[in-house]
């Protein structure tokens, strides 16, 4: 029995090791991808995939080589990352449960507003030294160079992304053919032909570049709950496998009978004596 649990913990932890580089990679993705340029929700997954790994190494080695303490380390870590990974996918949910867009008539593609997000959401990306730095990003990825030679029928007729839909076009219902007296949208008039300006400092780019947060984040929360899921499995056997670990290092093997002596109740020697004198009566 011991051979067999401290052998799964530790085949457990190599294939924990092994899962939490889709952790890191996820991350990476979300850190360096070319059309959102986010920051703000992959580090902490980040950090935890790099814990994970290197924990699971922890545990695979005292598991494997009767290393106590390691495993004790181990566990607690256990515990804390369990706990930090259901907080971070459950606050993961609730910042990116509101949004989506709103159609639009004629259209194939949505528009997305900024108010429709959390309010942590939106006091991160209105930040302006946060914002230009995806700003840069967004200018580095060519992402509206891929719709600058639309057609006005290409608008009507083809999706686009929720960074090319805020950032790369002003809002549909913008007029610019004629004076009007009719209060239009503000991103109306922060638009701009120039490559360079375009939609930027629009609101709309903002509520774009938070779409596609939100989107990539329940993505990836279905990584997170599996991964939770394995987790709370490896740790329960964790804790067969501590004990085992201690068990061995004790001066008994596993099974052996260390009772030495046995005090007796604290009646066993009236009930004794009351027995005695009940026989030389009779």
């Amino acid at each position: 029995m011991y051979r067999f649990s401290n052998t799964v913990i530790g085949l457990l932890n190599l294939f924990t090791l092994l899962a939490s580089i889709p952790i890191i990679g996820a991350g990476l993705w979300m850190a360096k991808s070319s059309t959102t340029c986010e920051s703000f929700l992959q580090t902490p997954l980040l950090i935890l995939g790099f814990v994970i790994l290197i924990i699971s190494l922890a545990g695979f080695i005292g598991a494997c080589f009767n290393v106590v303490w390691a495993l004790w380390v181990y566990l607690l870590v256990m515990l804390f990352i369990i706990a930090a990974l259901m907080g971070l996918t459950i606050f993961g949910f609730v910042v990116t449960s509101q949004g989506g867009g709103l159609e639009v008539a004629g259209r194939v593609y949505r528009e997305y507003r900024l108010e429709d997000y959390s309010p942590w959401l939106i006091k991160r990306v209105t930040d302006p030294q946060y914002w230009n730095t995806i700003r840069s990003c967004l200018l580095n990825s060519k992402t509206c160079g891929k719709i600058a030679l639309w057609t006005p029928l290409d608008y009507v007729n083809n999706d686009m992304s929720p960074v090319q839909s805020g950032c790369c076009k002003p809002p549909t219902s913008c007029n610019y053919n004629m004076v009007t007296m009719v209060a239009q949208n503000p991103d109306c008039y922060r638009w701009n032909n120039a490559p360079t300006v375009l939609c930027y400092e629009c609101d709309s780019c903002k509520a774009g570049v938070l779409e596609s947060v939100r989107r990539d984040w329940h993505k990836l929360s279905v990584l997170n709950i599996v991964m939770l899921l394995l987790l709370i499995g490896i740790y329960s056997i964790g804790c067969c496998a501590f004990q085992n670990t201690k068990r061995a290092e004790t001066d008994y093997p596993y099974g052996h009978n260390r009772m030495s002596k046995v005090r007796p109740r604290w009646d066993y020697y009236w009930w004794r004596w009351w027995h005695d004198k009940k026989e030389q009566l009779y």
